[in-house]
């Protein structure tokens, strides 16, 4: 790999020895891994494939899975670069807690906590740049949650909406990429002398944004994919120096992970608790990450009446409330399919039906792209169930379940009619296979009617 001499003659001055087996792994293959879903049905065919554990990551595996797979495709798996793994495991979300991922595309992170907290609290994932918001709306309907809403926001209007409000947060900065150069060489072109510092100044901007959003006692956990000093110790040095109600927490280090170096800041020698991720000293990437703690905790009720400030906005959606007939539409289907599915708080946008988690304030005047757990859509006269319902649901909890053999799932995931050896009950199904849930399709006779969305089709 070519990589920029004002970039070797920085590493080489900061790493000094270690220089040479540092830039060696640029011509080294990057490493591939995923993450196994811990609240779906165990990928049985993608772990055979694994080829080790990731042993820092509970759920974590070295390995490359097919984008096509069952197992990917119904979101029992997450590809993922191994240590990027980490960061999900020091933020640590717990059950019931209310968690913000700042910067969350295309979200591998986001999944990770999501499954840490066992889909209970609730998630604010954010993306400051739609297209890349609807790639994470994607993943995380394909993963499976009811807890997570998608914002499409700054971090500076996102403050004005969450005052004080998490009690973690999540900031996987944006950054110069230096640390994934081997697996997205596109990123030198990029690069210069000046551009890492151009980062900091945007990432402390985000980071006083998030500080705004942290409850008293909260946790902080800034992360980055890239070897700069001057976006990783020198932007926790200046959190430290100008934030004194924070404090540095100690990560665990697994053998191969480094210390953060207080010399390439201002010697403070509390930046030794982050963690630096070298590639010439464990199997990934490069990655630096930090844990904060905001102040003393305080009782939650402290906090109880924050509320977010209420703004009109141009291009959002209109919501509303369910009328009779449209609460009677979704009954007989929920009834029907998941007569346990429990709603916090039933919203249209639109024609479409979302639950919006327990916890979450009024979404009024924000940006969401998906809030909540999407259940479906009116139609006239009926109310058709969405794809991403399909995906939480536990099959054994369902009274209406049609088993799909391999060769009839890809004959749904292509959008064509699957026709059965024997009839039943007319009506909607959840298909399953290999106990995967893998959509929901509707029986006439001998024939299930697909309603796999057209832009997922393969």
């Amino acid at each position: 790999m070519q990589l920029p001499a004002e970039f070797v003659t920085k590493y080489q001055h900061l790493l000094g020895e270690e220089a040479p087996a540092f830039l060696a792994t640029f011509d080294q293959p990057s490493q591939s891994g995923f993450r196994v879903n811990p609240l779906k049905p165990a990928p049985a065919a993608t772990l055979k494939a694994a080829v080790g554990k990731v042993p820092y990551v509970p759920d974590g595996y070295y390995g490359t899975v097919s984008g096509k797979s069952l197992d990917h495709v119904t979101g029992a798996i997450y590809s993922q670069e191994p240590s990027a793994m980490y960061v999900g495991e020091v933020v640590d979300p717990q059950p019931g807690e209310r968690v913000l991922d700042l910067c969350a595309a295309p979200g591998g992170k986001t999944t990770h906590l999501i499954a840490k907290m066992r889909d209970q609290g609730l998630l604010v994932a954010n993306e400051i740049f739609r297209k890349r918001a609807k790639v994470l709306a994607e993943n995380l309907e394909r993963w499976g949650t009811r807890s997570a809403v998608v914002t499409n926001e700054s971090p500076a209007e996102l403050e004005e909406q969450f005052p004080h409000f998490f009690d973690r947060i999540l900031v996987d900065a944006p950054c110069s990429g230096e640390g994934m150069f081997r697996k997205e060489p596109a990123g030198i072109e990029y690069w210069n002398l000046d551009y890492p510092r151009e980062c900091a100044n945007r990432q402390q901007k985000i980071l006083t944004s998030a500080l705004k959003m942290l409850k008293p006692g909260g946790t902080l956990v800034y992360s980055t994919c890239t070897f700069a000093p001057e976006e990783d110790e020198q932007n926790i040095a200046w959190l430290l120096k100008n934030y004194p109600e924070l404090r540095m927490l100690s990560i665990k280090k697994y053998p191969g992970m480094d210390d953060g170096r207080p010399e390439w800041a201002d010697g403070n020698p509390d930046l030794k608790q982050a963690v630096r991720l070298f590639p010439h000293h464990i199997q990934g990437e490069g990655h630096f990450i930090a844990k904060l703690q905001n102040g003393v905790p305080v009782a939650d009720n402290s906090f109880a009446q924050s509320r977010p400030k209420h703004r009109k906005k141009k291009g959002t959606r209109q919501q509303g409330k369910l009328d009779k007939q449209a609460q009677a539409e979704f009954t007989a289907v929920r009834d029907w399919l998941a007569p346990d599915e429990t709603t916090t708080q039933l919203l249209t946008f639109g024609d479409q039906l979302y639950n919006l988690p327990a916890g979450m304030p009024d979404v009024s005047g924000m940006t969401i792209l998906r809030p909540g757990l999407h259940l479906g859509v009116f139609k006239k006269n009926r109310f058709e169930p969405a794809l991403a319902w399909a995906l939480v649901l536990d099959p054994a909890q369902c009274p209406h379940v049609l088993e799909l053999t391999a060769e009839q799932w890809r004959q749904y995931v292509h959008g064509d009619v699957i026709t059965l050896d024997q009839s039943g009950k007319n009506g909607w199904y959840l298909l399953t296979c290999a106990g995967h849930a893998t959509g929901f399709g509707k029986k006439v006779g001998t024939t299930i009617k697909n309603f796999y969305p057209k832009g997922l089709r393969f």
